[in-house]
C-alpha cells in the first residue's frame, strides 16, 4: 500500500473570501463544505482533507485530481467566475505525460491551484 495525502491545510489573509473561492471552484470536482468551525472549514469528498483557514499565507501549489476532461474545464471556469486569476487555461500538457490535461488558477492569495486528469479522452 502506498502513502496517499491525508489532508492540507492551507492559511488565506480573508477567511470569508477564501472558503468562497474553494467552495466555488471546487464542487465541480465533487468537492464540499465538510466541516466548518467558523474559523476553518474543511472541504473534501468522503472525508475532509483540505482545510482553510485565517493566517499568514505562503506559496502553494495544490494538485486536485479530476475524473474527467469535463471536470477539469468546469473547475477552470467555476474558479475563474470565483476571482481566480489564469495560471494556464485547461490543455494537454505533454511536458508532464501524454495524458496530462489541466488547468491551473491562482486564488485569491496567489496559490498555484490546478485540476488535473490523467484519463485519455
Amino acid at each position: 500500500m502506498s502513502a496517499t495525502i491525508d489532508h492540507i491545510g492551507l492559511n488565506v489573509t480573508d477567511y470569508e473570501k477564501g472558503k468562497a473561492f474553494y467552495t466555488a471552484a471546487l464542487k465541480p470536482l465533487g468537492l464540499s463544505v465538510l466541516s466548518d468551525y467558523g474559523v476553518v472549514v474543511g472541504i473534501g469528498g468522503d472525508f475532509p482533507f483540505l482545510w482553510v483557514s485565517a493566517g499568514n499565507p505562503g506559496h502553494v501549489h495544490l494538485a486536485f485530481r479530476a475524473e474527467t476532461r469535463k471536470q477539469v474545464d468546469a473547475f477552470y471556469a467555476a474558479a475563474m467566475a470565483a476571482g481566480a486569476k489564469d495560471n494556464g487555461k485547461p490543455g494537454i500538457r505533454t511536458e508532464y505525460s501524454e495524458n496530462y490535461y489541466a488547468a491551473f488558477v491562482l486564488d485569491p492569495d496567489g496559490h498555484n491551484i490546478e485540476a488535473v486528469c490523467h484519463a485519455p479522452e
